[in-house]
């Protein structure tokens, strides 16, 4: 099942000894490894394709790169021929008040007029392109110049990304019922299959508007392996390196940033940029002989001698011998009770937090994407930008595991959106000609939300309860899918004022980190399994009173605004 476990040197296999206090599944886990050779080499396996990932979500960017570009007025050298091109441009475009020419807008043909009249009297009428543009830029075909995203069709570069991120937003609510179905194993490959079929299929498109249904299909799969890939890993691995196992594809995602950012400058057609970022999926074939399946999700569908059979491979792999009696006492695992996803706002402590992490996880994506997105709007180069920000996000991620062990959750939580939030206010402020200073903000900002966003998935499962807990996760990630769509939208805004996007993405995330201090602090506490439950209630209702004199006063204002309105809900 696992082709790699037999390179490793054979060794004398350990008979595990069955510890009293746990049973079934549990126990057996814990007698093969928490964290052997077999559940090494499944992550490593399953962390591969997110260095692929950030081509899809990226690697449009350096696709949408827009050169400078005038309308073709081709149709005055039908009247003189030997006209310069300055000549040309001159007799038919307009110029802006900074004494360049426009982009969109030529002067209108006068009927009947020859040369010597328009270069007498000169053309005044002005209207929009009528027979395309003139790209002046020797650079390969690109999106904009292949299908003219210019001008008028300027706003379906934005709403082409907005588009990738619906198809994530679908993609997390089909392919995790398909994963509890068919299992896991299976819809991995068919995900990884969809992103390599339809990521090199996008590279042959005829026209613009199948790139943007492509790109919507293959955000399904990207969503669908990264919410497969998680429960996998934490299917296979024991409680004690979840948290290790399950940063690794993350840390490989920041890779993959850094080499997009090296495969975008050395490939400039986009045909080949595209090509070249969905293709090595290929090269993950093997995974149909290698990938396992979730032992516990065989056990859940009844199917326990092929939950045994590979419980086998996977001690063997780890140099470990599981005491058949152990195995013989694996029985078919009964799902537990699920909590309703309404359970989440009928009482009230849960309701004020389940609220305030919709705004968390809002704002994450909000922050995390728009100045993912705007890469090239820094004033730095843009290939540059984007390996200093794959580069920032690898100590963004790991820091995060000493971090939260000093100071809690909470407060780490709120801070590192405080401080995203007021690096994109700062920028505003910043003037144009200092691009790297605002890069530097940029790149602050960057790590702090990169921060932010890793810390959510952390505290969010340890705030929901386990009966609901699925649920509330599904909820959460449904809000930042949905700030992922809105993202690329704002950055339309800037038509009318620069500073409105930055505005939009620096404020919000402060007011949301201030909330924060309102959730209860969850590190070094047992976590809450039932929706009402001996000790959990009570417990997670007084740690939201817990320490106050460590919060400002406007949270304790907040917080008793927010207790009113919720009450009366």
């Amino acid at each position: 099942m696992f082709g790699t476990c037999h390179l490793a040197p054979q060794k004398t296999p350990v008979v595990a000894q069955p510890p009293p206090p746990v049973h079934g599944f549990g126990g057996i886990l814990t007698a093969l490894g928490d964290f052997g050779p077999f559940q090494k080499w499944l992550v490593f396996w399953l962390a591969l394709p997110s260095m692929i990932s950030p081509f899809f979500f990226f690697g449009q960017m350096f696709m949408l790169l827009e050169p400078q570009h005038h309308c073709n007025t081709s149709w005055i050298l039908a009247l003189s021929p030997n006209l310069s091109k300055e000549q040309q441009l001159y007799l038919t475009l307009p110029r802006q008040a900074n004494g360049t020419f426009e982009a969109c807008r030529m002067y209108r043909p006068e009927p009947g007029w020859g040369i010597d009249k328009i270069i007498s009297f000169g053309l005044n009428e002005t209207e929009d392109c009528q027979d395309g543009w003139v790209y002046l830029s020797e650079e390969p075909p690109s999106l904009v110049t292949e299908f003219n995203l210019v001008c008028d069709r300027k706003y379906e570069k934005e709403v082409s990304q907005s588009i990738f991120m619906a198809g994530l937003l679908l993609g997390a609510a089909t392919f995790g019922p398909l994963s509890d179905r068919f299992g896991r194993r299976i819809t991995i490959l068919v995900e990884l299959l969809l992103q390599a079929v339809i990521g090199i299929g996008t590279a042959f498109v005829p026209n613009f508007y199948l790139y943007m249904a492509l790109r919507f299909v293959v955000g399904t799969a990207v969503s669908g392996f990264a919410i497969s890939y998680i429960t996998l890993t934490t299917e296979w691995v024991g409680p004690t390196q979840r948290t290790l196992a399950v940063t690794i594809a993350p840390c490989f995602f920041a890779l993959g940033q850094m080499v997009l950012a090296g495969l975008a400058y050395g490939l400039r057609n986009w045909r080949l940029l595209q090509l070249a970022g969905a293709s090595p999926i290929v090269l993950l074939f093997f995974y149909v002989w290698v990938l396992p399946e979730s032992a516990r999700w065989l056990l859940v569908r009844g199917r326990v001698d092929e939950a045994r059979e590979l419980m086998k491979k996977a001690a063997g792999c780890n140099h470990r011998m599981i005491p058949q009696e152990l195995l013989d006492k694996l029985q078919n695992e009964t799902k537990p009770p699920r909590g309703n996803i309404l359970d989440l706002f009928r009482q009230q402590h849960l309701r004020k937090v389940t609220l305030i992490l919709l705004a968390v996880w809002f704002v994450d994506s909000l922050v995390y994407y728009g100045l993912s997105l705007n890469v090239g709007s820094f004033g730095l180069d843009i290939y540059l930008t984007q390996l200093v920000f794959g580069l920032v996000e690898l100590p963004a991620r790991l820091g995060c595991v000493v971090v939260l062990q000093r100071f809690g959750r909470r407060r780490c939580q709120a801070w590192t959106l405080i401080a995203g939030g007021g690096m994109c206010l700062i920028i505003i402020f910043i003037p144009s000609d200092f691009p790297v200073l605002i890069t530097v903000l940029a790149v602050i900002g960057k790590f702090a939300t990169t921060a932010a966003f890793t810390i959510s998935y952390i505290y969010s499962a340890e705030l929901f309860p386990t009966i609901i807990r699925q649920t509330g996760m599904g909820l959460v990630a449904m809000a930042s899918r949905t700030a992922g769509i809105i993202t690329p939208l704002i950055g339309l805004l800037r038509e009318y004022h620069p500073a409105i996007p930055m505005a939009i993405f620096g404020s919000i995330p402060i007011l949301v980190g201030v909330l924060c201090f309102l959730l209860p602090e969850t590190k070094d506490r047992e976590l809450q399994d039932w929706l009402d439950g001996p000790g959990n209630t009570h417990q997670l209702v007084s740690l939201s009173s817990v320490r106050w004199e460590a919060c400002f006063s406007l949270p304790r204002l907040i917080s008793s605004v927010i207790d009113l309105a919720l009450a009366g809900c």
